[in-house]
């Protein structure tokens, strides 16, 4: 298959402009009954013509609808909405229920039928009520097919399988990592997974990032019939920030249970503890033993790093642990206290409400959701106190060394024979001034 440098945008359909309005039709008929008239035999001609009541006549709707063969197949194409679920889709296109009913008898199409999601479309086509057909597309891959026939329904699972194609792009950060990578034509899926899974344990993006440094990306692109349908998976990764190069290469095991993004030297990219748990617009108040305190004006050791944010922000774990404490705390507020082992534990302050997670004694992984950003306690605007403590010692959670995970050793042979492959096709990305493709899969 031939390669692509970037995905092929949609096409806008136009509208065809109606040039004749709905009271025209009725006046034309009536200039051509009276030219009719006017051309009789003068004899025959009557002596006056209504023309009022003429053009009244020609207008008005007819009183009997035409009528509609009832064999003729209907076809509809629903748009699911939340909460739909498919017998009220049935009910409101008026399609008999047992054939719903006889469907669901059966198990394989049952489940294929009764997960409906917002934006789903289902094709149904009836006669006089009666199922026909109905085609539900249930992945990008696999469309449900159902068709009458003489002894029921027949089923069929329809495979439009997906096209890999691995690209390869560069890119320089004018303004910030999100506009350089679209203008790269990277996605924004892609670019997420740049700052969040594979580089934000090394690099703040909000705060390190300058102008001038430069980042190469080895990613899946998938395609259908031709049609680019989204990103993939990125493969390797290269980002030089302030001068310094960080690379990473996903692996994964044969038999599983080895994988993630590393670098080449088989270090986990991913760290135990995450250097800041939230999406935040800035850092309002930065890790300080002597800190003047914004509302008593006491000057007070502020022992974490504050992170400001709109109302709401999804707050996360910063690492794997147990919940220690979650609920009400003086200055804190509402507050959520995670024991991470070997010592460590982080706090979490001034939530405007707990995540589901959030329950004393309840295991957390690193990501999930404990609570959402507020302004209780004392506070003066919506952020979150963020606090890193090693044995009841409060440290710097911006500053202090986080420990990597790595590849056991009985996976790093495998690891650097499929790793090597994709380094080397991202080394030739960035030698690059833009953007390569690399090869089909």
């Amino acid at each position: 298959m031939p390669a692509r440098e970037q995905a092929s945008d949609r096409r806008a359909g136009s509208a065809r402009r109606r040039w004749l309005t709905g009271t025209s039709l009725p006046l034309v008929a009536a200039v051509a009954s009276i030219l009719a008239l006017a051309a009789w035999p003068r004899q025959e001609a009557p002596t006056s013509i209504d023309l009022t009541a003429l053009v009244a006549s020609q207008s008005a709707e007819p009183t009997t609808p035409t009528a509609v063969d009832e064999d003729f197949p209907a076809n509809v194409e629903y748009t699911v909405q939340r909460n739909d679920t498919l017998d009220q889709i049935f009910r409101s296109v008026g399609i008999d229920m047992a054939a719903l009913a006889e469907l669901r008898q059966r198990p394989e199409v049952r489940r294929a039928l009764d997960i409906v999601r917002p934006g789903d479309i289902i094709t149904l086509t009836h006669v006089d009520g009666a199922l026909q057909s109905l085609n539900r597309q249930i992945s990008n891959t696999l469309t449900l097919s159902v068709a009458r026939s003489d002894d029921g329904f027949a089923v069929n699972y329809i495979e439009n399988p997906l096209e890999t194609e691995i690209v390869g792009r560069r890119a320089q950060i004018t303004s910030s990592l999100f506009a350089a990578g679209q203008e790269a034509g990277m996605s924004a899926e892609t670019i997420m997974t740049l700052a969040n899974q594979i580089f934000g344990w090394d690099i703040d993006f909000a705060l390190d990032i300058r102008e001038g440094d430069e980042f190469s990306v080895l990613y899946e692109q998938k395609f259908q019939d031709g049609e680019y349908v989204n990103d993939g998976r990125v493969l390797a990764a290269e980002f030089v920030n302030q001068g310094k190069t960080h690379r990473a290469v996903w692996f994964q095991s044969q038999d599983g249970q080895v994988q993630g993004y590393f670098t080449p030297e088989g270090k986990g990219m991913r760290k135990a503890f995450l250097r800041a748990p939230l999406d935040f617009t800035r850092v309002s108040s930065v890790f300080n033993p002597r800190r003047k305190h914004p509302i008593s004006g006491v000057v007070r050791a502020h022992k974490g790093v504050d992170y400001a944010a709109s109302t709401g922000t999804p707050i996360w774990a910063a690492g794997d642990g147990r919940v220690q404490f979650a609920g009400r705390k003086g200055g804190y507020g509402n507050v959520v206290m995670i024991d991470h082992g070997k010592g460590i534990s982080t706090v979490y302050g001034h939530m405007s409400r707990f995540g589901k997670s959030a329950r004393a004694g309840r295991t957390v992984r690193q990501g999930d959701i404990i609570g959402y950003v507020g302004m209780t306690g004392a506070a003066t605007g919506p952020h979150l106190h963020y606090e890193y403590r090693v044995k009841g010692v409060h440290k710097n959670p911006a500053t202090i060394p986080m420990p990597r995970t790595e590849i056991p050793s009985g996976y790093l042979a495998e690891f650097r024979s499929q790793s090597e492959s994709e380094l080397a096709k991202l080394q030739l990305t960035s030698g690059q001034g833009g953007i390569a493709q690399l090869a089909s899969r």
